[in-house]
């Protein structure tokens, strides 16, 4: 059995690594990649260097761990998704969930998808399994909703149709990260626009069939 003091030690380790993590994403978010280094993390969180090198070996490390980190949050707040029978239903909920994620996560969701530094650290872990990959389950569900005749009968490619959807709620969300004070033309309700576009992408999508998600 684990002693009292032991757990609490492991406790205060992983805060203090949570504490880099959210540091490091910070940086990385606002400064870019170049700008992280251990000392600006150590700074950021009143330490000293050699606790960070406690947690990560070296810089290459830590980005690696963050980016593995906030993938997998990512993925796993579509879990509970899993639970939506109808394909259609399952895609529409995916759309307005990647939105809501990136709007209560935008450090997270700038490090993922608008720094191509990212691409440096190769697959994540788990890639290509819809329970820790949120492309193959988006990707999943749109074949689903495809071997059901579901989608217009031109629409044979399910990496056509997953990114179709994808990239158009990618827009609004990148958008508003970007520019999270926008004011002109006007302010509209980030959360609106994604309904209005997530609607229109599958109703594109499935008119022909009759099976529009409405």
């Amino acid at each position: 059995m684990t002693s009292p003091s032991a757990l609490r030690r492991q406790r205060d380790k992983a805060r203090v690594r949570d504490r880099i993590l959210d540091a490091a994403r910070e940086i990385f978010a606002t400064e870019g990649y170049e700008a992280v280094t251990m000392r600006r993390v150590a700074e950021a969180i009143e330490y000293t260097p050699p606790v960070i090198y406690q947690h990560f070996a070296d810089k290459a490390t830590l980005i690696e761990e963050l980016c593995r980190h906030d993938f997998q949050q990512f993925s796993r707040s579509f879990n509970v998704l899993a639970n939506v029978s109808d394909p259609i239903d399952r895609l529409r909920a995916m759309g307005l969930g990647y939105v809501e994620f990136g709007l209560a996560h935008p450090h997270h969701y700038r490090v993922m998808f608008m720094n191509p530094a990212v691409l440096t650290y190769g697959e994540k872990e788990g890639m290509g399994q819809p329970d820790l990959d949120a492309y193959a389950f988006l990707l999943q569900a749109t074949e689903a909703a495809m071997q059901a005749g579901r989608f217009n009968p031109e629409l044979t490619d399910p990496h056509l149709v997953a990114q179709v959807l994808w990239h158009g709620v990618h827009g609004i969300v990148s958008l508003h990260v970007a520019w999270p004070d926008e004011k002109w033309p006007a302010v509209v309700d980030p959360r609106a626009k994604a309904r209005v576009t997530v609607d229109a992408i599958m109703h594109g999508l499935t008119w022909r069939a009759g099976t529009s998600a409405g």
